[in-house]
C-alpha cells in the first residue's frame, strides 16, 4: 500500500495544491495516480479547496486560482473531457426539445453533443453562436442519406460575432442578433457553476451574449456535466434563480442534487435511467 494511501485528508489536499501550483494545472486522473486514491476523493478535495478560494476548478482537473477564471480552454482540448457524462447528457436534454419549436444553443462541446442528437428531431429552427454547432447542421444537410436526397433539415441562423478560444461567436454583432429573437428552449453550456456565482465563463464578452440568450429564451436549459459544479469564471451572466432545467451526470454528489433540487424548477440526472 503506498504512504499517499494513509494521508489524512489536510495532507493529501495540501499535496494537491503544491502540484497544482508547481505544475500550473492538474488533471483528475493525474491525481488519483498520485495519491492513489478514488476519483471521487479527489474531486471532493478539490470542491474543498475550491470553496477555501485555494485553487480554481476547471473542466477535468485544477488549476492556480489567478489562472482559472480567466484561462479559457479551446474546444479541441474540452472534447476530450468527460465523454460518456456528456453522452448521457446530450440525450437527456434533446429528449425535451419537440417538433416545430425554435431552439437556440450557446458554445461549448456539451451543446455540440445535443447539436447532433437535435438532427433527429423535423422541423426546428435552431440559432445558435457556435461555429461547431452551426456546422453539426450544415453537414448533415450536405450529406444524403443512403445516396437520396433528404427532406430540407432545420432552419439554421449563425450570428455573427468575434471568435473566441471555444469557436464561439460573441460581442455587439452577435448580442444584437439574439436580442432581436424569441426561443422556445435554450440549451445554454457553462465553463462554471456554483450557488454564489451562478452561470460563469472566463470570457466577459460571452458573458454578455449568453445573457442575450438567458432574456431571450422561454426556457433555460443548463447542460453542465458534474466537473462544473464549484467552478467560478472571471463573469456570471445568470444566478441559479434564472435556470429552469440543469441537466448533469450522475457524478455529482448527492448533497450538491439535494442543494439544487431545492433552488431548481427542474433537476434532471442523466444516465440513471427513469426515476
Amino acid at each position: 500500500m503506498s504512504d499517499n494511501q494513509n494521508l489524512l485528508a489536510g495532507q493529501r489536499r495540501a499535496l494537491i495544491l503544491d502540484e497544482v501550483r508547481r505544475r500550473g494545472g492538474v488533471r483528475v486522473s493525474e491525481l488519483t495516480r498520485i495519491l492513489q486514491v478514488s476519483d471521487m476523493t479527489v474531486r471532493r478535495d478539490l470542491d474543498v479547496l475550491a470553496r477555501e478560494g485555494s485553487l480554481e476548478k476547471v473542466h477535468g482537473g485544477a488549476v492556480p486560482l489567478s489562472e482559472g477564471r480567466t484561462h479559457e480552454p479551446g474546444f479541441e482540448a474540452k472534447s476530450a473531457l468527460e465523454l460518456s457524462a456528456k453522452s448521457d447528457i446530450a440525450r437527456a436534454a434533446a429528449s425535451l426539445v419537440v417538433p416545430g419549436s425554435a431552439v437556440a444553443l450557446s458554445g461549448g462541446t456539451t451543446t455540440f453533443a445535443v447539436a447532433r442528437l437535435l438532427l433527429e428531431v423535423p422541423d426546428l429552427t435552431v440559432v445558435t453562436n457556435s461555429v461547431r454547432v452551426a456546422d453539426v447542421f450544415h453537414d448533415a444537410a450536405a450529406r444524403p442519406q443512403g445516396g437520396q436526397r433528404t427532406a430540407p433539415g432545420p432552419t439554421v441562423v449563425l450570428t455573427g460575432g468575434v471568435r473566441t478560444p471555444s469557436d464561439a461567436l460573441v460581442g455587439p454583432v452577435a448580442d444584437a442578433a439574439i436580442s432581436s429573437l424569441h426561443f422556445d428552449v435554450l440549451f445554454l453550456g457553462v465553463h462554471g457553476i456554483s450557488a454564489e456565482a451562478g452561470l460563469s465563463t472566463p470570457n466577459i464578452a460571452e458573458a454578455e451574449t449568453n445573457r442575450h440568450f438567458v432574456r431571450a429564451a422561454r426556457r433555460v436549459v443548463v447542460v453542465a456535466d458534474h466537473t462544473k459544479w464549484g467552478t467560478t469564471g472571471l463573469s456570471s451572466f445568470a444566478t441559479l434563480d434564472q435556470v429552469d432545467v440543469l441537466v448533469t451526470d450522475a457524478g455529482l454528489s448527492a448533497e450538491v442534487r439535494a442543494e439544487l433540487a431545492d433552488r431548481l424548477p427542474e433537476l434532471v440526472i442523466a444516465g440513471t435511467g427513469p426515476g
